[in-house]
């Protein structure tokens, strides 16, 4: 009987594992997988046997790269309609807080997206995944949001948890009932955020649709104290949390985020040292969106300086959404973070693997480790 189920050699594997060499590489070597997992890695050279004599399949990989599956850590990928017109006041000149008050923004999002069906939500999600899964991601975090009421945010984590099953992918889900208020609640934001608090949370757990809870925490959106409420009711019902942290201003949301424990602060552009420093107390990732960046035309990047000297994890995520990152493939958004943001390439490869893994709170995936170590296969892919 062979000793493993499949077996690709002269490839070379960006394990990713820290300490070692750049990337973890492995060059010149060799993985095997048996029953779904990851059984054996390490130099082709230290093969005990030939690989046809080991492996059901023995496959030459052609000097190809082996990396980690990528992981989004931030999406928006279920919503009904565009923002094709915010796009155009955008490039006139508007900026992204004016059209939060003006009624276009996530305001229009949520009008559209209530008046669509699941099925069309689902359909039209789906293709933007399939998109994702074809640019490399094999884990991929969704989060509501364009729903502000409690019958469709549900829904909206429903068609989510159906992606994951239906498209063969890992979906974390995320609930963000606290993106903005709604506009039937602008004169009531305590009574929305009660509603979020004590109606919309204890039914996502109750039905067990959401990993995580996710606030907007910025000037157009929620205050710390409004987010502080909500991350306690999500504490309490056994929710992790994660904020959108600093975007527009400084609001002290990465402090907030680390007090939480929070598994991430995104977007983080305006963010302090003090911020920053809180981040490293509290070992959480911070999520760069450079989509957003650039579709927005914003000139405060995030303090990447500032997170490396306190050895902050760095993760990438694309922030696919209908009006400020319309982005679905992780690879353009490495480019745009080398590039904009000025990480280096090794950077930009452990930020959409080993610490967006860590940005999900998942310990199996991200890396490239034998079985012993609970590697799951199901993470690894060929990079050409």
């Amino acid at each position: 009987m062979s000793r493993f189920d499949t077996l690709w050699y002269n490839a070379h594997l960006a394990t990713m594992v820290a300490g070692g060499a750049p990337y973890g590489a492995i060059e010149d070597g060799a993985l095997a997988t048996r029953d779904g997992r990851i059984a054996w890695i390490g130099r082709r050279a230290d093969l005990p046997d030939a690989p046809g004599r080991l492996a059901e399949r023995a496959i030459d990989a052609g000097g190809r790269w082996i990396t980690p599956g990528l992981i989004d850590p931030h999406t928006h990928v279920i919503f009904g309609g565009d923002r094709v017109a915010d796009f155009e006041r955008r490039v006139a000149g508007q900026s992204y807080a004016a059209a939060a008050g003006s009624g276009s923004g996530i305001a229009h999002t949520v009008a559209m997206t209530r008046a669509t069906d699941e099925q069309t939500l689902y359909r039209d999600a789906a293709s933007r995944v399939r998109a994702m899964i074809a640019a490399g991601a094999t884990t991929i975090e969704i989060k509501s949001g364009y729903g502000l009421d409690v019958e469709t945010e549900l829904r909206l984590l429903r068609v989510a948890r159906q992606l994951g099953t239906r498209l063969g992918i890992t979906i974390r889900t995320t609930n963000l009932g606290a993106h903005v208020v709604p506009p039937e609640y602008a004169d009531r934001r305590e009574a929305y955020v009660a509603l979020v608090c004590d109606e919309m949370l204890p039914r996502v757990a109750r039905e067990q649709l959401a990993d995580a809870v996710d606030v907007f925490c910025d000037t157009i959106a929620f205050s710390p104290a409004e987010t502080a409420r909500v991350f306690e009711a999500a504490r309490a019902l056994g929710f992790d949390v994660k904020v959108h942290a600093d975007q527009i201003a400084d609001t002290g949301a990465a402090a907030l985020a680390a007090r939480f424990g929070a598994l991430s602060a995104d977007h983080i552009e305006h963010t302090t040292d003090a911020g920053v420093a809180a981040l490293a107390h509290s070992g959480t990732v911070a999520v760069l969106l450079p989509g957003a960046y650039y579709y927005l035309r914003e000139t405060a990047k995030p303090p990447v300086d500032a997170l490396r000297a306190h050895d902050v994890p760095i993760a990438l995520a694309t922030d696919c959404n209908p009006g400020t990152s319309p982005v679905t493939t992780l690879p353009t958004v490495l480019n745009m973070a080398c590039v904009l943001f000025g990480l280096t390439a090794q950077e930009a490869v452990t930020a959409v693997t080993r610490n967006a893994a860590r940005a999900l709170g998942l310990a199996d995936r991200g890396e490239l480790r034998g079985a012993d170590l609970c590697s799951d296969h199901a993470s690894a892919q060929w990079v050409v």
